[in-house]
Protein backbone atom coordinates (compact mmCIF):
# COMPACT_ATOMS: atom_id res chain seq x y z
CA UNK A 1 0.00 0.00 0.00
CA UNK A 2 2.81 2.13 0.41
CA UNK A 3 3.63 2.56 -3.01
CA UNK A 4 0.49 5.01 -3.23
CA UNK A 5 2.03 7.51 -0.92
CA UNK A 6 4.43 10.07 -2.97
CA UNK A 7 7.92 9.81 -1.87
CA UNK A 8 8.26 13.53 -0.76
CA UNK A 9 5.05 13.19 1.34
CA UNK A 10 6.57 9.63 2.86
CA UNK A 11 9.60 11.52 3.82
CA UNK A 12 8.15 14.77 5.14
CA UNK A 13 6.11 11.73 7.38
CA UNK A 14 9.57 11.61 9.57
CA UNK A 15 9.11 13.55 12.93
CA UNK A 16 12.33 15.02 12.66
CA UNK A 17 12.06 15.89 9.05
CA UNK A 18 8.41 17.20 9.65
CA UNK A 19 9.44 19.09 12.92
CA UNK A 20 11.80 21.19 11.03
CA UNK A 21 9.41 21.99 7.74
CA UNK A 22 7.12 23.18 10.39
CA UNK A 23 9.42 24.82 12.14
CA UNK A 24 10.84 26.96 8.86
CA UNK A 25 7.12 27.11 7.69
CA UNK A 26 5.24 28.55 10.62
CA UNK A 27 6.59 32.23 10.49
CA UNK A 28 6.28 32.66 6.95
CA UNK A 29 2.70 31.29 6.90
CA UNK A 30 1.55 33.40 10.15
CA UNK A 31 3.36 36.37 8.50
CA UNK A 32 1.05 35.85 5.17
CA UNK A 33 -1.61 35.55 7.66
CA UNK A 34 -1.66 38.83 8.97
CA UNK A 35 -0.58 40.37 6.02
CA UNK A 36 -3.73 39.20 3.76
CA UNK A 37 -5.96 39.65 6.73
CA UNK A 38 -4.81 43.18 7.09
CA UNK A 39 -5.77 43.55 3.72
CA UNK A 40 -8.56 41.81 3.42
CA UNK A 41 -10.39 43.74 6.47
CA UNK A 42 -9.23 47.00 5.29
CA UNK A 43 -10.92 46.45 1.83
CA UNK A 44 -13.58 44.92 2.99
CA UNK A 45 -14.44 46.95 5.80
CA UNK A 46 -13.18 50.49 4.48
CA UNK A 47 -12.97 50.49 0.80
CA UNK A 48 -15.57 47.83 -0.44
CA UNK A 49 -18.84 49.78 -0.99
CA UNK A 50 -21.98 49.08 1.08
CA UNK A 51 -24.88 46.51 -0.31
CA UNK A 52 -27.61 47.50 -2.08
CA UNK A 53 -29.82 45.95 0.12
CA UNK A 54 -28.13 45.12 3.75
CA UNK A 55 -26.22 48.35 3.89
CA UNK A 56 -23.14 48.12 6.08
CA UNK A 57 -24.81 44.88 7.97
CA UNK A 58 -23.34 43.29 5.37
CA UNK A 59 -19.29 43.36 5.87
CA UNK A 60 -19.71 40.78 8.53
CA UNK A 61 -19.35 38.41 5.53
CA UNK A 62 -15.47 38.80 5.37
CA UNK A 63 -15.27 37.35 8.59
CA UNK A 64 -17.99 34.56 8.36
CA UNK A 65 -17.63 33.80 4.88
CA UNK A 66 -14.22 32.65 5.23
CA UNK A 67 -14.33 31.20 8.32
CA UNK A 68 -17.61 28.67 7.06
CA UNK A 69 -15.35 27.87 3.92
CA UNK A 70 -12.73 26.86 6.46
CA UNK A 71 -14.64 25.24 8.80
CA UNK A 72 -15.45 22.68 6.20
CA UNK A 73 -11.73 22.93 4.64
CA UNK A 74 -10.25 21.96 8.17
CA UNK A 75 -12.47 18.88 8.47
CA UNK A 76 -12.07 17.81 5.35
CA UNK A 77 -8.27 17.54 5.77
CA UNK A 78 -9.05 16.12 9.59
CA UNK A 79 -10.37 12.90 7.67
CA UNK A 80 -8.70 12.82 5.17
CA UNK A 81 -5.47 12.65 7.58
CA UNK A 82 -7.71 10.25 9.41
CA UNK A 83 -8.08 8.16 6.75
CA UNK A 84 -4.11 7.73 6.46
CA UNK A 85 -3.84 7.47 9.88
CA UNK A 86 -5.85 4.35 9.97
CA UNK A 87 -4.79 2.86 6.78
CA UNK A 88 -1.18 3.29 6.83
CA UNK A 89 -0.78 3.83 10.36
CA UNK A 90 1.42 7.20 9.80
CA UNK A 91 2.05 8.68 13.14
CA UNK A 92 2.08 12.41 11.26
CA UNK A 93 -1.27 11.94 9.99
CA UNK A 94 -2.62 11.12 13.60
CA UNK A 95 -0.89 14.10 14.63
CA UNK A 96 -2.36 16.41 11.93
CA UNK A 97 -5.49 15.17 12.17
CA UNK A 98 -6.34 15.57 15.92
CA UNK A 99 -4.21 18.74 15.82
CA UNK A 100 -6.60 20.35 12.86
CA UNK A 101 -9.73 19.62 15.18
CA UNK A 102 -9.21 22.21 17.47
CA UNK A 103 -8.56 24.94 14.66
CA UNK A 104 -11.86 23.38 12.83
CA UNK A 105 -14.21 23.13 16.15
CA UNK A 106 -12.70 27.53 16.39
CA UNK A 107 -13.22 28.50 13.03
CA UNK A 108 -17.26 26.60 13.05
CA UNK A 109 -18.02 28.31 16.09
CA UNK A 110 -16.90 32.00 14.56
CA UNK A 111 -19.01 30.68 11.71
CA UNK A 112 -22.00 30.20 13.77
CA UNK A 113 -21.23 33.28 16.14
CA UNK A 114 -20.94 35.55 12.83
CA UNK A 115 -23.87 34.23 11.25
CA UNK A 116 -26.15 35.03 14.11
CA UNK A 117 -24.85 38.54 14.57
CA UNK A 118 -25.78 38.76 10.54
CA UNK A 119 -29.07 36.82 10.69
CA UNK A 120 -30.60 39.24 13.46
CA UNK A 121 -30.76 42.61 11.12
CA UNK A 122 -31.48 39.93 8.01
CA UNK A 123 -34.07 37.65 9.02
CA UNK A 124 -34.94 39.55 12.83
CA UNK A 125 -33.85 36.47 15.03
CA UNK A 126 -30.70 35.25 16.19
CA UNK A 127 -31.35 31.51 15.09
CA UNK A 128 -33.52 29.49 12.83
CA UNK A 129 -33.23 26.04 12.58
CA UNK A 130 -32.04 26.44 8.88
CA UNK A 131 -30.62 23.78 6.75
CA UNK A 132 -27.10 25.78 6.43
CA UNK A 133 -27.05 26.46 9.93
CA UNK A 134 -27.90 23.12 11.43
CA UNK A 135 -25.57 21.29 9.48
CA UNK A 136 -22.52 23.97 10.11
CA UNK A 137 -24.03 23.01 14.24
CA UNK A 138 -23.85 19.36 13.37
CA UNK A 139 -20.16 20.22 12.12
CA UNK A 140 -18.79 21.38 15.44
CA UNK A 141 -20.14 18.88 17.42
CA UNK A 142 -18.28 16.57 14.98
CA UNK A 143 -15.17 18.29 16.10
CA UNK A 144 -16.27 18.80 19.85
CA UNK A 145 -16.52 14.46 19.55
CA UNK A 146 -13.36 13.82 17.68
CA UNK A 147 -11.98 16.09 20.48
CA UNK A 148 -13.62 14.81 23.48
CA UNK A 149 -12.70 10.92 21.83
CA UNK A 150 -8.90 11.63 21.42
CA UNK A 151 -8.41 12.69 24.92
CA UNK A 152 -10.96 9.73 26.26
CA UNK A 153 -7.95 7.70 26.06
CA UNK A 154 -4.48 6.88 27.80
CA UNK A 155 -2.71 5.73 24.67
CA UNK A 156 -2.93 8.91 22.41
CA UNK A 157 -2.29 6.78 19.37
CA UNK A 158 -5.55 4.49 20.20
CA UNK A 159 -7.67 7.54 20.61
CA UNK A 160 -6.06 9.48 17.54
CA UNK A 161 -7.10 6.22 15.62
CA UNK A 162 -10.43 5.83 17.68
CA UNK A 163 -11.22 9.60 16.51
CA UNK A 164 -9.57 9.79 12.58
CA UNK A 165 -12.57 6.59 12.36
CA UNK A 166 -15.57 9.25 13.65
CA UNK A 167 -13.68 11.97 12.06
CA UNK A 168 -13.88 9.78 8.51
CA UNK A 169 -17.50 9.11 9.35
CA UNK A 170 -18.47 12.34 9.81
CA UNK A 171 -17.03 14.01 6.71
CA UNK A 172 -20.35 12.85 4.89
CA UNK A 173 -21.76 16.18 6.98
CA UNK A 174 -19.15 18.50 4.63
CA UNK A 175 -21.37 18.35 1.78
CA UNK A 176 -24.63 18.57 3.30
CA UNK A 177 -23.46 22.05 4.53
CA UNK A 178 -21.75 22.99 1.43
CA UNK A 179 -25.37 22.14 -0.78
CA UNK A 180 -27.78 22.51 1.60
CA UNK A 181 -28.75 25.40 0.20
CA UNK A 182 -29.57 23.81 -3.31
CA UNK A 183 -31.01 21.17 -1.71
CA UNK A 184 -33.75 22.34 0.78
CA UNK A 185 -35.64 25.81 0.90
CA UNK A 186 -33.88 27.89 3.05
CA UNK A 187 -33.59 31.57 4.31
CA UNK A 188 -29.82 31.66 3.95
CA UNK A 189 -28.60 32.94 0.82
CA UNK A 190 -27.27 30.97 -1.93
CA UNK A 191 -23.85 30.55 -3.42
CA UNK A 192 -22.26 34.26 -4.94
CA UNK A 193 -18.86 33.00 -5.19
CA UNK A 194 -17.71 30.88 -7.87
CA UNK A 195 -14.66 30.23 -7.87
CA UNK A 196 -14.10 28.80 -10.97
CA UNK A 197 -16.99 30.51 -12.70
CA UNK A 198 -18.80 33.96 -12.79
CA UNK A 199 -19.33 35.37 -9.02
CA UNK A 200 -22.36 37.07 -8.49
CA UNK A 201 -20.94 39.63 -6.16
CA UNK A 202 -18.82 42.75 -7.59
CA UNK A 203 -15.23 42.91 -7.67
CA UNK A 204 -15.06 45.62 -5.05
CA UNK A 205 -16.65 43.07 -2.71
CA UNK A 206 -14.86 40.23 -3.96
CA UNK A 207 -11.32 40.93 -3.92
CA UNK A 208 -11.39 41.61 0.26
CA UNK A 209 -13.48 38.41 0.43
CA UNK A 210 -10.26 36.64 -1.55
CA UNK A 211 -8.03 38.21 0.30
CA UNK A 212 -9.75 36.59 3.85
CA UNK A 213 -9.72 33.73 2.52
CA UNK A 214 -6.38 33.48 2.03
CA UNK A 215 -5.28 34.88 5.31
CA UNK A 216 -7.48 31.90 7.05
CA UNK A 217 -5.66 29.37 4.74
CA UNK A 218 -2.10 30.58 5.56
CA UNK A 219 -2.80 30.63 9.97
CA UNK A 220 -4.30 27.30 9.44
CA UNK A 221 -0.88 26.67 8.10
CA UNK A 222 0.80 28.19 11.01
CA UNK A 223 -1.02 27.02 13.56
CA UNK A 224 -1.12 23.81 12.65
CA UNK A 225 2.90 23.91 12.17
CA UNK A 226 3.02 25.21 16.00
CA UNK A 227 0.25 22.53 17.22
CA UNK A 228 1.65 19.09 15.61
CA UNK A 229 5.35 20.32 15.54
CA UNK A 230 5.00 20.30 19.41
CA UNK A 231 2.57 17.47 19.58
CA UNK A 232 5.03 15.67 17.77
CA UNK A 233 8.05 16.38 20.49
CA UNK A 234 6.04 15.03 23.19
CA UNK A 235 5.59 11.80 21.47
CA UNK A 236 9.31 11.56 20.19
CA UNK A 237 10.47 13.03 23.86
CA UNK A 238 12.48 9.94 24.35
CA UNK A 239 13.82 9.98 20.69
CA UNK A 240 17.84 11.27 20.16
CA UNK A 241 16.51 14.32 17.87
CA UNK A 242 14.59 15.53 20.67
CA UNK A 243 17.38 15.89 22.84
CA UNK A 244 19.29 17.19 20.14
CA UNK A 245 17.18 19.98 19.67
CA UNK A 246 16.00 20.60 23.38
CA UNK A 247 20.00 20.94 24.20
CA UNK A 248 20.16 23.43 21.08
CA UNK A 249 17.43 25.49 22.69
CA UNK A 250 19.36 25.21 26.42
CA UNK A 251 22.21 26.28 24.77
CA UNK A 252 20.84 29.60 22.96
Amino acid sequence: MSKWIPLWLHKLGSPPTFYRFARTVRPWAMGLALLFGVIGLYGGLVLAPPDYQQGDAYRIIFIHVPSAWMSMFVYAMMGVSGFVALVWRIKLAEVVAMESAPIGAAFTFITLVTGSLWGKPMWGTWWTWDARLTSELVLLFLYLGVIGLYHAFEDRRQGARAASFLAIIGIINVPIVHYSVDWWNTLHQGTTVNLFGHSKMPWEMLWPLLAMTLATKFYYAASLCRRAGTDILALEGGKDWVREIAQAEAGR
